[in-house]
């Protein structure tokens, strides 16, 4: 008998098998928390000067990783209505193009970004005392990640494409 779950359903033991979403859900956690934190304390007219700070630093983390996150999912914006209209062949040529402009372009983006973090490493932020290499290195992590889903999309797009072809035959 079926239970109504999802194969693709996260549950407290498959979770550590996720760990993008799970950081993404820690991410928003600590975001809820620090902004709770600030919205009681100045209600007591207490303010703590690092929570604004900390809340922007865990935002700019969690906008890295849903980056990657819909690099994984393939939820981002694309215009199929064009490749639709040739032959799966094409499609698979097209689709490998702008998979390696799109490898290109971030293997370029993450150096960059590496360049930045370690740069503004020296710098501290004056609410936390942390490094503005910790909310800047989001930038370097969510290249990676990009990179690394565009890789391994591209590779199982080419694997279904090499199995279609030999079926077809």
């Amino acid at each position: 008998m079926k239970t109504g779950r999802l194969p693709n359903e996260i549950n407290g033991k498959t979770i550590w098998k996720h760990p993008l979403e799970l950081g993404l859900c820690l991410l928003l956690l600590g975001i809820v928390i620090t902004t709770f934190l600030q919205v009681l304390f100045r209600f007591f007219r207490l303010p703590l000067g690092w929570t604004e700070e900390l809340a922007t630093f865990l935002f700019m983390w969690v906008a890295a990783l849903s980056i990657g996150y819909a690099f994984k999912t393939k939820s981002h914006f694309a215009l199929m209505f064009v490749v639709d209209r040739f032959n799966k062949k094409i499609q698979w040529y097209i689709s490998s193009f702008v998979s390696f402009i799109t490898v290109i372009f971030l293997i370029i983006f993450t150096w960059k970004a590496v360049e930045y973090t370690i740069s503004s490493s020296d710098h501290y932020g004056p609410g936390t005392g942390l490094s503005m290499g910790i909310p800047y290195s989001s930038s370097v992590f969510a290249g990676a990640i990009m990179l690394y889903y565009v890789v391994r999309n591209w590779l199982k797009e080419k694997d279904n494409w090499t199995l279609t072809k030999k079926r077809d035959k």
